[in-house]
């Protein structure tokens, strides 16, 4: 009979500085939207520029992602993040020290991107480490926590006096929170030992060859990239189509965060209750697609408003859960689940940026028929989740019973 492990408290200080790093993440990369005006003022640039300003850490991700995932797996976790988020950090001040040239503004804003990109490669593998059997809880408060500094930047990025001093108030936070995971973090909790390390390439093989990985990731990218491309081109169509005005049409569509809030939370609590992943998801995932193509069609008021929170909360149910499962995968386990996850990411990131592309020059001025694309690829996503085995509570129970046979 399978017992629970028992967790090390010290999880919640790894979940606090991981938690950290990607508020920070986000503010910094937010805080350029919220200055965009300014910002565009300052270097010279139309909306192109900015926008090719905001997307720089996402285009790091795609290139290190994989790396990310593959060296945490031979070197440890540590390490790799340490290296990426000293990066990060002074990627910020040579933002703040440039703040009038094009050009460096781009290199800093990728440069920004390398510690969030190694922790979101190696996320489930150091989470897993530490809360086992509640990863997806852990997982769960991450996403929260991104949704939080998103709004957080997007709200109060301006309060700082000048844009110059929003940029060095975020370049030394970002040192901090360097410091901090430098400082506190571990690779394992104690008492455990580390993996027998390995030839790189043999860690990215190994991911490359399961099934299971790919699932997850063709699961992650198609969720991540429709939800993406809704809320993007939500607050266009209800100014252009529905007659809403821009302030209005964008605070619809910042409500669906709040909905989003709640699901990271719910959705993990759900599926450790439940003890199965699969059902969950599954049944969810149709519900949400739903609600996706149905919110376009309500009338404008209160219906809607409470329809657009129930969009966020059914589409953001799924993401911790699925992201959490990939150590918990046979053939990947926590040793090689940095260059499992590098893959998932990796997929995850092309999907929103060519997904959206490629429905928009299918739909052109159609926004129904963009809407109902966006939810026929997130109802899409049921297709890899049947395919993937059960990881649930329930079934990791059955596991030390079945090894015995």
């Amino acid at each position: 009979m399978a017992q629970e492990e028992k967790l090390s408290g010290y999880r919640w200080m790894i979940l606090f500085v991981v938690c950290l790093i990607c508020f920070m993440a986000n503010f910094m990369q937010y805080q350029v939207s919220a200055w965009g005006v300014v910002v565009m003022t300052t270097l010279g640039i139309d909306a192109g520029g900015l926008t090719n300003l905001m997307l720089m850490p996402m285009l790091t991700a795609v290139f290190l992602s994989i790396p990310a995932g593959s060296l945490a797996d031979r070197y440890g976790v540590k390490l790799v993040v340490s290296i990426g988020m000293v990066l990060s950090a002074v990627g910020g001040f040579l933002r703040y020290f440039m703040i009038n040239d094009f050009t460096v503004q781009i290199v800093s804003m990728f440069m920004i991107g390398f510690g969030i990109a190694a922790l979101n490669a190696n996320l489930a593998k150091v989470l897993g480490s530490w809360f086992k059997q509640q990863t997806s809880l852990a997982v769960g408060v991450f996403y929260a926590a991104s949704c939080v500094s998103i709004v957080i930047a997007q709200a109060f990025s301006t309060y700082f006096p000048t844009l110059d001093v929003s940029y060095l108030v975020a370049a030394i936070a970002e040192a901090v929170t360097a410091a901090l995971w430098i400082f506190f973090m571990r690779n394992v909790p104690e008492g455990e030992p580390m993996p027998e390390p390995e030839p790189v390439m043999k860690y990215i093989k190994i991911a490359a060859k399961s099934r299971g990985v790919w699932c997850i990731a063709l699961a992650y990218g198609l969720t991540l990239a429709s939800t993406t491309a809704y809320c993007a081109i939500l607050p266009s169509a209800l100014e252009l189509v529905r007659g809403v005005d821009t302030a209005t049409a964008g605070s619809m569509a910042a409500i669906i965060t709040v909905g989003s809030f709640f699901a990271c939370f719910a959705g993990p609590a759900a599926v450790l209750k439940l003890g199965k992943n699969k059902p969950f998801l599954i049944v969810t995932t149709v519900i949400a697609a739903v609600v996706m193509v149905a919110n376009w069609f309500l009338p404008l008021g209160a219906v809607m408003w409470v329809a657009l929170v129930l969009n966020g909360f059914m589409t953001a149910l799924s993401g911790p859960i699925i992201q959490a499962m990939t150590p918990d995968l046979s053939e990947i386990g926590a040793k090689y689940a940095g260059s499992a996850g590098g893959i998932i990411g990796t997929v995850g990131l092309l999907c929103s940026y060519f997904v959206p592309v490629i429905v928009s020059s299918i739909s052109g001025d159609n926004w129904t028929l963009n809407f109902t694309i966006e939810s026929i690829l997130f109802l899409a996503s049921v297709l890899p989740i049947a395919m993937l085995p059960e990881t649930g509570a329930a079934a990791k129970a059955e596991m030390p019973e079945t090894s015995e046979l």
